[in-house]
């Protein structure tokens, strides 16, 4: 195995030229640092250097032009290591729950956008069905989640209103017959609404399209596979609205905690997202703890 320090040594004899000047550099003596080139040659099984006759003045020899490209990358990747280990140490993990079903280009967006405020914090970012993110919460998983839910249904450290549409293909009818949709699993909040106005209304309908994924049920609806329920600002230009179904009642995207008192850094990360999803600022007297409805 090859020993750092010999290779440091080595490398600033190369840099240097001269065992006398590296000696300088390392605060060492000429002998000790002649002494770890050869130890270092010795565990290689090679010569690296060419000495001239003073031994003042040398040049690296083939087998010392393989190993000193490879002792610098060692050398750095040491450094690099030290220096990350070095930062974790002041780095404070935020773990936050997204949805399954949440825009992720734009959830992306925003994180990143903390971390340029905030570098100092590590953002552990886990997605789900918003009833995984509750349930993570009350485990501690998770510190911060994002999640859909109906609207004044617990505590939050902020709110938004989501009206939600039905959906269809901007080249697709679907106005006879069974009516085929694109849905999110059991437990999503859409699928609920969608199923529950549709057997109160008496009108048939199947499922035809199942997926986790936002971007897999925005594509179903415009290749006209199916209707869906999304919220506005889910709806792309390939999609049109339908207004022969019935309507639906809005939802609410909600930002909560675990229980406790958060950190700083957790307050921050909150205050961030309020301000960026565009909640109403609060009045300058009112502190920014959870509504409670």
């Amino acid at each position: 195995m090859l020993d750092l320090e010999l290779l440091k040594t080595f490398v600033c004899v190369v840099d240097e030229g001269s065992f006398t000047r590296a000696a300088e550099r390392v605060h060492r003596t000429q002998s000790t640092v002649s002494q770890q080139v050869r130890k270092l040659e010795k565990t290689v099984g090679h010569t690296l250097l060419l000495r001239d006759r003073t031994g003042q003045n040398i040049a690296l020899n083939p087998q010392g032009e393989m190993l000193i490209q490879y002792a610098r990358r060692l050398l750095a990747i040491s450094s690099e290591a030290l220096d990350v280990l070095a930062s974790d140490c002041d780095l404070e993990i935020l773990r936050v729950g997204v949805p399954e079903d949440f825009d992720s280009r734009r959830m992306a967006s925003l994180l990143a956008g903390f971390n340029l405020a905030c570098p100092q914090a590590r953002l552990e970012t886990i997605s789900g069905m918003s009833i995984e993110l509750k349930q993570k919460l009350t485990a501690g998983e998770i510190d911060i989640a994002l999640v859909k839910r109906e609207p004044n249904s617990g505590p939050s450290w902020a709110s938004w209103p989501e009206r939600l549409v039905w959906v269809r293909g901007v080249e697709h009818s679907f106005a006879q017959g069974v009516l085929p949709l694109a849905l999110f699993p059991q437990g999503c909040i859409y699928r609920q609404r969608a199923i529950r106005l549709l057997d109160v209304a008496q009108r048939p309908w199947r499922v035809a399209f199942g997926s986790h994924s936002l971007t897999g049920i925005q594509a179903a609806v415009a290749a006209g596979l199916a209707v869906s329920v999304l919220p506005i600002s889910a709806v792309l230009p390939e999609h049109t609205l339908c207004t022969d179904l019935p309507e639906l009642p809005p939802t609410e995207l909600a930002l909560i905690s675990r229980d406790g008192a958060l950190t700083g850094l957790q307050r921050a990360l909150v205050e961030f997202l309020r301000q960026a999803l565009g909640e109403q600022r609060l009045g300058p007297n009112t502190s920014p703890e959870p509504t409670r409805t």
